[in-house]
Parts: structure tokens; C-alpha cells; sequence
């Protein structure tokens, strides 16, 4: 019962948090320019909103189900599938925080606050070609760690 639970949390986080990152990638390919200042804060504000109620705890919630379901099943501690997808997932977290998350917050409220006059708008980002890399990056790397998660390929077996 709590291999299923932790394998159905661990597939429900990984579920949010593609979808949001996929939901980001089309913000950003849709989002009117800092010269727009109306529609480009309110869309700043839609993707940080998403990276904070969305992304961050869809990605807790994949971490800290993967790490549980490797202390419920001792047979992941053995598999190398199964470190490879946590070393690649403690990336995961790395590049959400760092380049998705922070930066997508402060951009919303750089933008709100220059909608407001209390910032010049010329300090809003020029382009949005690197988040929009980034993200992809990291749905690529999530992708390989559903494929990890199906596949379960024998890397290596590590000794008991």
C-alpha cells in the first residue's frame, strides 16, 4: 500500500510539474514584449504565480516521494536506475530554483513594479529566449526521468 501511494504521489508531482513547465514555455512564447508594460506584467505575474503555486510544489512533492519510495523499497537502493534519476532529479531542483523559479518571481514583481512607476521599465528582462531554453532543458531532463521510471534499465547493479 505505501509503495503504490508513494508511486502514485511520485507520478502525480511529475505529471504537475511538466505540465506547468510546458505551461511556461507557451507564456513565454506568447508574452508581449517589456514595451507593452500592461500585458507583459500581467503575464509576468501568471508565470511567476505559476512557478510558486505550480512548479515548486510539484517538484517537492516528486522528490520527496522518489527518496521515500527508495527507503520503502529496498530494492531501489540496489538499482542504478534508480540513483541516476536522483542525481538528475536533485538537478531538477537546482535549475527549478535557480533559473526558473527566483528568476520568474523577481521578473513579476519587477514588472509590477514598474507598472506601478516605481521601477524603470528599461530593467525588465529584454528577452525571454533564456527561460524559455532553460525550461526546455528541463523538460527534457524530467522526460528522461519518466522514461528512467518505465523503463528501468539495468545501468548497473550495485552490491547489497
Amino acid at each position: 500500500m505505501r509503495r503504490r501511494l508513494m508511486k502514485f504521489l511520485h507520478t502525480m508531482g511529475a505529471t504537475g510539474l511538466m505540465g506547468a513547465m510546458a505551461a511556461l514555455v507557451v507564456m513565454l512564447g506568447v508574452a508581449p514584449p517589456p514595451s507593452a508594460l500592461g500585458g507583459y506584467a500581467a503575464a509576468r505575474g501568471a508565470m511567476g504565480a505559476v512557478a510558486t503555486w505550480i512548479v515548486l510544489p510539484s517538484l517537492a512533492l516528486t522528490l520527496v516521494s522518489g527518496l521515500l519510495a527508495m527507503t520503502l523499497n529496498r530494492g531501489l537502493l540496489q538499482a542504478g536506475w534508480a540513483w541516476l534519476k536522483l542525481a538528475t532529479g536533485v538537478l531538477m531542483f537546482e535549475g527549478v530554483l535557480v533559473y526558473v523559479q527566483g528568476p520568474m518571481r523577481q521578473e513579476a514583481e519587477q514588472s509590477a513594479l514598474a507598472l506601478a512607476g516605481r521601477v524603470d521599465p528599461a530593467t525588465l528582462a529584454e528577452t525571454l529566449g533564456a527561460e524559455r531554453n532553460t525550461l526546455w532543458v528541463l523538460l527534457a531532463v524530467a522526460t528522461a526521468n519518466v522514461v528512467l521510471g518505465i523503463w528501468r534499465p539495468r545501468l548497473l547493479r550495485l552490491p547489497r
